[in-house]
């Protein structure tokens, strides 16, 4: 494949870029910004597909980002490639506050004091005997898991529906009002470059003439 790495990365070199990337995460922002800009479509749905990635990161459910934001593009009418690039605004940086603020935020729906909370969101998952996956079986394993349901996912899937939303409606607003500038922006480009290619030509079949 073009611009694939002679020596493939090990695993070790693999999480330590998913952690930090090579480019660090300033040059990888603006890289992902930049292929936002440039995707084809309209504003609406390039800033309805990054809005839909964003409030996927909100979710508390790992591993299924993309399919969720997929599918709250594909109902928003958003781009789906803008989806998948929104969802790099969860990363490791970002995402203790997105837990932290949809933890508190549901708990605060729910109406649960934290103080009065049993077990945190760290004891809860201290707690998980995941060597019953070898002593028991699997299902072992997934009643353990289920246990967090409660003290810990629960109030993060309600605090992600308000929190999620409110970013990316922000997100949104921010990202159609860019796209619609860089879409300008190079429209003004490509018309004074066919304007100069036409008095060029203009320029020939008048010298022509003249000679």
């Amino acid at each position: 494949m073009l611009f694939r790495r002679r020596i493939p990365p090990d695993w070790r070199e693999t999480i330590r870029i998913s952690l930090w990337p090579r480019r660090s995460w300033a040059r990888s922002a603006k890289y992902v910004t930049k292929r936002i800009l440039r995707l084809t479509g309209s504003p609406h749905a390039i800033s309805a597909g990054v809005a839909a990635g964003v409030f996927a990161s909100f979710t508390p459910f790992m591993g299924f980002h993309f399919l969720t934001a997929f599918i709250v593009a594909y109902i928003v009418a958003g781009n789906l490639l803008a989806a998948a690039l929104g969802t790099f605004f969860g990363n490791p940086i970002s995402f203790p506050f997105i837990w932290a603020s949809t933890y508190t935020t549901g708990n605060f729906i729910l109406n649960r004091n934290l103080d009065s909370v049993d077990n945190g969101p760290g004891d809860t998952l201290n707690s998980l005997e995941l060597g019953g996956y070898w002593d028991n079986g699997l299902y072992a394993i997934f009643q353990q898991i289920a246990g967090i349901w409660n003290p810990v996912i629960k109030p993060m899937l309600v605090g992600s529906i308000p929190v999620g939303v409110s970013v990316s409606v922000v997100v949104y607003i921010i990202t159609r009002w860019l796209a619609v500038k860089f879409k300008n922006s190079r429209q003004k480009r490509l018309e004074a470059k066919a304007s100069r290619y036409e008095r060029k030509q203009a320029d020939g079949v008048s010298s022509q003439v003249s000679q």
